[in-house]
């Protein structure tokens, strides 16, 4: 019996060989870069990986005639279209929890880098200057924190929040009582947590609902001088109304994973190959004004590239795989979608 087609994409080099000695039972092509083009795929292809920066909609789709399986090696999926998906019948398989405590870390490694102004400060050692004017930060003991979505991300984020000492407030669309009591928090209404919080953490998946989450109405309604952290999706907050809080003050700070647009920031020359309305392309511009502001930190989507959360990436996609291949789908969210 002939063997299984996969094609993968943004696949790591330091992972390359363990992809393919695990699946040997496959035909397997590993392409580093993320960047999907549609003129690149076989069209024989039975199996489709991609990471985050991989769209796969319609035209991809089209010219893949054979495809029976996608598995995508991080835990959100916007960058595909499930609804295509579901019309082909074509299961999309991804890594649910292999990143919890790894994102989470991240979250707070950006919260004390804004809250002690950690770059500033090394910049100005390597510059010669021991000088610590201008570098005052803030105690994050006794400060309000309001965490965005409650989920395997947001509940490692309150565990190591609560070490510190913070007062813990949380929203999520289907908050789970039981975690509240167990880990000392307390759910309040979404618009009393952007009012109260000193600073507010954002966990939740990009769905058409969550789009602009934080947008132009209510990041005026976020506490003056609040700080926002998102390791989430760029998608989550309007990137006009960002700019906008931190260039008048009204936020003090971002720490941000994730910026809408990010492709094209990471891909410029895409800018010019590719399709894009005046709003996309004003919304790098944007992400570029956020890039040069002082108060903004901002690392490259970064937040889940931990050795540990890498190996367990690697080892789930190989198991959705396997499984399909065994006649067994699991980690279908073409399944969570539909409840």
């Amino acid at each position: 019996m002939e063997k299984p087609s996969c094609q993968f994409f943004g696949v790591f080099p330091a992972v390359k060989d363990y992809l393919k000695e695990n699946l040997n039972d496959f035909h397997v092509s590993l392409e580093e870069k993320e960047l999907l083009s549609p003129d690149e795929l076989d069209s024989t292809t039975d199996v489709l990986g991609v990471f985050v920066g991989s769209k796969v909609d319609k035209t991809v789709f089209d010219r893949l005639p054979k495809l029976k399986l996608i598995v995508t090696m991080s835990t959100g999926f916007d960058h595909i279209d499930l609804d295509e998906a579901k019309k082909r019948k074509v299961p999309v398989c991804n890594v649910p929890t292999y990143g919890e405590n790894t994102v989470a870390e991240h979250a707070m490694a950006l919260l004390l880098a804004l809250s002690r102004k950690l770059f500033p400060s090394v910049k100005r050692v390597k510059e010669g200057s021991f000088n610590y004017d201008g570098l005052r930060g803030f105690d994050l003991k006794g400060k309000t924190v309001g965490v965005i979505g409650t989920g395997n991300i947001g509940k490692h984020v309150i565990k190591m929040l609560s070490g510190f000492d913070m007062k813990i407030v949380a929203y999520d669309a289907f908050p789970n009582k039981a975690l509240e009591t167990t880990l000392g928090f307390m759910y309040v209404p979404f618009e009393k947590l952007l009012a109260s919080s000193d600073v507010i953490t954002l966990h939740v998946p990009l769905f058409k609902e969550t789009t602009h989450l934080i947008n132009k109405k209510n990041i005026k309604k976020i506490k003056q001088g609040a700080y926002l952290i998102n390791t989430a999706r760029g998608g989550l907050i309007d990137t006009e109304a960002l700019l906008w809080a931190i260039e008048t003050g009204h936020l003090a700070g971002a720490g941000l994973d994730v910026l809408e647009e990010e492709e094209d920031l990471q891909h410029p020359d895409h800018l010019i190959r590719a399709h894009h309305t005046s709003e996309q392309i004003k919304t790098v511009l944007m992400d570029n004004r956020l890039i040069d502001h002082p108060n903004v930190i901002i690392t490259p989507h970064n937040a889940f590239n931990s050795l540990e959360a890498l190996e367990r990436i690697m080892d789930t996609t190989i198991e959705n795989v396997k499984a399909f291949a065994a006649g067994k789908v699991q980690n279908d969210v073409t399944e969570i979608k539909k409840k």
